[in-house]
């Protein structure tokens, strides 16, 4: 990050705090860290604009809460594929998947398959999609990380919508060599 918006971010927060000491709780919800008055910066995380999602998780836009620990909360998804469809929540604003740490991303997984097995009992569902848009270009509306869990019923009627593709003759193994890690 240039020094610049790091000047401007420490000023932003000395405003909002009448004392000129930083504010913990404003970097906590940024994902910074404060060592004796000097910012550490993760990657592409610091922001001063609060995402749609952590305005729901700071109580400023209502929600329906299903649960809440301190690594995520669970909503329901105010415009849901089928009702009942929740949203498990990071926390923190990662923007994306590769930018969450593994730790909370497990935690979240198991979080999510807690929603689905309530999805079953309480809806008696017959199966579910659990899904991540990861990234503009996937269908993500809102850059914070955040785990689809939606209940799907045999009669819903509902496609998933992905067309399929296929490879040409000897393209397969040229992407698997070029994707292998």
């Amino acid at each position: 990050m240039q020094e610049r918006n790091r000047t401007k971010y420490m000023t932003q927060i000395r405003k909002h705090n009448e004392t000129g000491t930083p504010d913990m709780q404003l970097c906590t919800r940024n994902a910074c860290s404060i060592t004796m008055n000097r910012i550490e910066y993760p990657p592409s995380r610091c922001t001063m604009e609060k995402t749609l999602f952590s305005r729901i998780i700071d109580g400023e836009i209502p929600s329906v809460k299903l649960h809440e620990d301190a690594e995520c909360i669970v909503i329901l998804d105010i415009n849901p594929v089928e009702k009942g469809h929740a949203l498990v929540i990071a926390k923190q604003p990662y923007p994306t998947f590769s930018e969450c740490p593994a730790a909370t991303l497990s935690h979240m997984m198991e979080v999510a398959k807690k929603v689905d097995k309530k999805l079953r009992e309480a809806l008696h569902c017959d199966g579910t999609n659990i899904l991540i848009n990861n990234g503009k270009a996937s269908g993500q509306e809102v850059p914070h990380l955040h785990i689809h869990v939606i209940p799907r019923f045999a009669t819903d009627g509902q496609a998933f919508g992905f067309k399929k593709t296929s490879y040409k003759e000897g393209e397969m193994a040229g992407f698997g060599k070029e994707l292998s890690f």
